[in-house]
C-alpha cells in the first residue's frame, strides 16, 4: 500500500467511494453526492492549508482517503482541525484508515497542530473503533443534530491530542510544507 498527497485528478476515485455513502447512509450529512469536478475543487481548495491523503492498493487503486479542515473560523481555534476518513467498500477491516491517520496525524503535527477532532454520525461502530484505535477519545453527543433518511441522527464527537499546546507559531500551510516534503509510503 502506498499513502499519498491527494491531487485533483483523484476526485473520480474519491467520488466514487463517498457517493454511496451520501446516497445510501447517514453518515454523511450531505443530501446529494458532489459530482467529480467539485470533489475535485474540494481537493485542491483543502490542499491550500491542510493535507489531504488517498492510499492506493497494490494494483495503484485508490482505496481510502483521509483529510483534515479548519475546526472553526476564529484565530483562537487555528491549532485544531477536523479530520474526515473514507475507506472503499471493497477495502475496509485490512488496517488502511489506521495507516492513514497515522499518517495524517505525523503531518499535522509537523505543521503545527495540537488537537484532532472527529464528527461521527451515529451509530456507526466501524468509524468509533477506527477512530479510538488511532487515539481518539469521545467528548460528547450532539443529540437530534441532523436529519436524513426520514430521521433524527445523533453526531458524537472524539477528540485526539496530537501534541501538547505549548507556546505555538501559527500552523504552517500544507502547500508549503508539501513542496519541501518527501514522497509519503506506508
Amino acid at each position: 500500500m502506498t499513502i499519498r498527497t491527494a491531487n485533483p485528478a483523484d476526485a473520480a476515485a474519491i467520488t466514487a467511494i463517498y457517493a454511496p455513502i451520501v446516497q445510501a447512509t447517514s453518515i454523511s450529512f450531505e443530501m446529494d453526492p458532489p459530482s467529480v469536478e467539485q470533489m475535485g475543487e474540494r481537493i485542491a481548495k483543502t490542499l491550500q492549508d491542510l493535507p489531504w491523503l488517498v492510499s492506493e492498493d497494490a494494483q495503484g487503486w485508490v482505496n481510502g482517503y483521509v483529510y483534515a479542515s479548519k475546526h472553526r473560523e476564529r484565530a483562537a481555534y487555528q491549532w485544531s482541525v477536523d479530520t474526515t476518513a473514507y475507506i472503499r467498500e471493497d477495502a475496509r477491516g485490512q488496517g488502511i484508515g489506521k495507516q492513514l491517520y497515522g499518517e495524517l496525524k505525523r503531518i499535522l503535527v509537523e505543521l503545527g497542530y495540537c488537537q484532532a477532532f472527529a464528527g461521527i454520525a451515529l451509530p456507526n461502530k466501524a468509524s468509533v473503533s477506527l477512530h479510538e484505535s488511532v487515539g481518539f477519545e469521545a467528548l460528547g453527543v450532539y443529540r437530534n443534530v441532523g436529519f436524513k433518511h426520514g430521521q433524527w441522527h445523533d453526531v458524537g464527537w472524539w477528540q485526539c491530542s496530537l501534541q501538547s499546546p505549548t507556546d505555538p507559531k501559527p500552523p504552517q500551510a500544507f502547500a508549503a510544507f508539501a513542496d519541501h516534503a518527501h514522497s509519503l509510503s506506508a
